[in-house]
C-alpha cells in the first residue's frame, strides 16, 4: 500500500510541474508578444481596400536584431497558412504566389513598422493575418489582426399576383441577397396573413435571405398595403418596401343612372354600367327587343340617348367579362309622356328649419336656467320658519317674550259685584223654524244659550280691565244699558228676544252681555 501510495504520488506531483511549465510559457509568449502591436480587428468591404498595422514596440537595440518580417494570412476556418508578404533588410520586399498576389503591398516606413495595404478585398479575404518578426537572438515574435468582411446586402420585395380564392398562397416576397452579417427581414400590414424566412450561406461567407407572405385572398384585399422591412449591420437604417396586393377576380356589372324620368323629348339620357374587376373588365351594351335604337350612342360604359322617344322603350342589357369570367345586368326603360315634377326641398327652407331647432333649443336652455336659478333662490330664502328671530311685541309693561311666556295667568278683578240675574238656557238651539211655530213659547237666548265673544273678551282681557272708557260692568252707572234691556223696580231686566224672525233670516240672537 505504502509503494502505490508513493507511486501515485509521483505521477500526481510530475502532472502538476508540467502544468506549472505549460503555465509559465504562454504567459512568457504573451508578455513576448506584446512587444509586436497590431489592431486586434479590422472591417471591411468587398471591393475596397484596408491597411493592417504593425509595429515592432521596443525597436531595435544592440541586444536584439530584427532580420526578417513577414505577414500570414490563414482563413477563418482551416488549417492553411501562407505567406503573402515579406521584407528583409538586404534583400528587400518580396510577395510570393498567393489568392493575394498584386493586390498587397508595403506601405512606407521602416523594418520596424512594416504595415501592408490590401486592395480589391474579396469575400473570401477574410480571416487572421499575423505579422511576424524573426529576430535574433530572441527568435520570431508576432501579432494578429483578424479581418472582417462585411458585405451590404442587395434588398428588393415585390407583390405576387393571385386570384381570388380559399387556400393560403404567396402574396409577396422580400429578400436581402448576399449579405454579412445575415440581415432581418419583417413584414407590416393590416391584412390577415403569416410569413416564413429562409437563409442560404454562400462559400464567401455572405448569406441570402428570403421570405415569402401568405395570407386567403380575396378580391376585397386586392389594392391593400404589405411593407416589406431589411434590417442589416451595414445599413445606415432599416429599408423599408412598401407594396399593394394584387389580387385577380371576375368582374360584377350594375347599371346606374336612369332616375325613372324619361319624358318624351328629353335629351342625353345616361346609363353607366359600373364593374368592379381584376385585370379590367370588357363592357358590351345590347337590346332585348333586337337592334339598338338609333338615338341611342355607346361610349365605353357609358349608353347615351340622345332624345328620348318610344324606341327606347326597352330593356337595355350590360355585359362584362375578362379572363377568369363574365357577368351583367338589365334595366328596363319606362317612356313616359310628361316630366314628373320632382319636388326638392329650398336651401333656405332647410337652413330657415336649422335655425328654428336652434332657436328652440336656446329657449329651452333658458327656461332650464331660470328654473334652476330660482329653485336655488328659493332654497337661499327658504319658504319654512323664519331663520332670523322677530322682535318682541310692544307692550306697556315692556317685558320680554319668556317673560310673558312663564308668568302665570291671573284671574279677573272684579270691580263691582256681578248681577244676580240668572237665565235658563233652553236644550236645544232655536231654528227659525222654531221661531215660526206659534205653539213654542221663546224660552231663552236664541243661540241656544252660548256665551258670546264678547263675553270671554270682558273676562279675560286684561288690558281691556285697565282702562274704564273701554269696557264698563253691564248695567253701570256710568254706561247706558243695552237696547235689549229695560228697567223694572230698580232691576235691568232684559227683553225677551223677538219671534218675528222670518225665513231666510239668521236666527242668531243678540250678543249677551253679563
Amino acid at each position: 500500500m505504502a509503494r502505490d501510495y508513493g507511486k501515485h504520488s509521483s505521477v500526481s506531483s510530475a502532472n502538476n510541474n508540467l502544468l506549472v511549465a505549460a503555465v509559465i510559457l504562454l504567459t512568457i509568449q504573451a508578455a513576448w508578444s506584446q512587444r509586436v502591436r497590431v489592431v486586434p480587428e479590422v472591417e471591411a468591404y468587398p471591393n475596397e481596400s484596408v491597411d493592417l498595422r504593425c509595429q515592432f514596440a521596443q525597436g531595435v537595440s544592440s541586444t536584439t536584431k530584427l532580420t526578417q518580417v513577414s505577414w500570414i494570412w490563414e482563413p477563418m476556418e482551416g488549417e492553411k497558412r501562407e505567406n503573402i508578404a515579406v521584407y528583409h533588410p538586404i534583400y528587400g520586399k518580396s510577395f510570393p504566389d498567393s489568392p493575394f498576389s498584386n493586390r498587397v503591398e508595403f506601405l512606407p516606413g521602416p523594418l520596424e513598422s512594416p504595415s501592408i495595404k490590401v486592395n480589391q478585398l474579396k469575400m473570401a479575404d477574410a480571416g487572421r493575418y499575423t505579422c511576424e518578426f524573426a529576430t535574433y537572438p530572441s527568435g520570431n515574435e508576432q501579432g494578429t489582426t483578424t479581418l472582417i468582411m462585411l458585405s451590404k446586402p442587395k434588398n428588393s420585395a415585390s407583390p405576387v399576383t393571385v386570384q381570388a380564392g380559399t387556400k393560403p398562397v404567396v402574396v409577396a416576397q422580400c429578400a436581402a441577397v448576399d449579405g454579412k452579417p445575415a440581415a432581418d427581414i419583417s413584414w407590416h400590414t393590416a391584412v390577415p396573413g403569416n410569413h416564413s424566412i429562409t437563409s442560404k450561406a454562400a462559400a464567401d461567407g455572405t448569406v441570402t435571405v428570403r421570405s415569402e407572405f401568405r395570407m386567403v385572398p380575396t378580391a376585397a384585399d386586392h389594392g391593400k398595403e404589405l411593407t416589406c422591412v431589411v434590417t442589416q449591420r451595414t445599413q445606415d437604417a432599416p429599408q423599408s418596401f412598401p407594396m399593394k396586393l394584387s389580387v385577380e377576380y371576375p368582374p360584377t356589372a350594375s347599371i346606374q343612372g336612369y332616375d325613372e324620368n324619361w319624358y318624351r323629348g328629353r335629351s342625353e339620357a345616361t346609363l353607366v354600367c359600373e364593374t368592379n374587376s381584376n385585370p379590367p373588365a370588357s363592357v358590351t351594351w345590347t337590346s332585348l327587343s333586337g337592334p339598338m335604337p338609333d338615338t341611342v350612342r355607346i361610349d365605353g360604359n357609358r349608353l347615351i340617348v340622345r332624345t328620348v322617344d318610344e324606341t327606347v322603350n326597352t330593356t337595355f342589357v350590360c355585359e362584362v367579362k375578362n379572363r377568369l369570367g363574365m357577368d351583367k345586368h338589365q334595366l328596363t326603360a319606362n317612356v313616359v309622356d310628361k316630366e314628373k315634377q320632382v319636388s326638392e326641398v329650398p336651401t333656405g327652407t332647410i337652413i330657415g328649419g336649422i335655425i328654428g331647432v336652434l332657436i328652440v333649443l336656446l329657449l329651452v336652455a333658458g327656461a332650464v336656467f331660470l328654473f334652476l336659478r330660482k329653485r336655488k333662490t328659493d332654497g337661499e330664502n327658504g319658504e319654512g320658519p323664519p331663520k332670523h328671530k322677530p322682535p318682541p311685541p310692544a307692550n306697556k309693561k315692556h317685558e320680554s317674550s319668556a317673560k310673558m311666556l312663564d308668568k302665570p295667568a291671573e284671574p279677573p278683578v272684579e270691580t263691582e259685584p256681578l248681577s244676580q240675574t240668572y237665565y235658563v238656557t233652553s236644550v236645544e238651539p232655536v231654528t227659525d223654524l222654531d221661531v215660526c211655530d206659534d205653539n213654542v213659547p221663546p224660552t231663552g237666548a236664541s243661540n241656544g244659550g252660548t256665551p258670546s265673544a264678547l263675553e270671554d273678551t270682558l273676562q279675560y282681557n286684561d288690558e281691556a280691565n285697565e282702562s274704564a272708557n273701554d269696557y264698563l260692568p253691564p248695567y253701570s252707572s256710568l254706561a247706558p244699558p243695552p237696547d235689549n234691556v229695560h228697567q223694572e223696580g230698580g232691576e235691568m231686566t232684559p227683553d225677551p228676544p223677538s219671534t218675528t224672525v222670518s225665513r231666510g233670516e239668521s236666527f242668531m240672537s243678540a250678543a249677551m252681555y253679563v
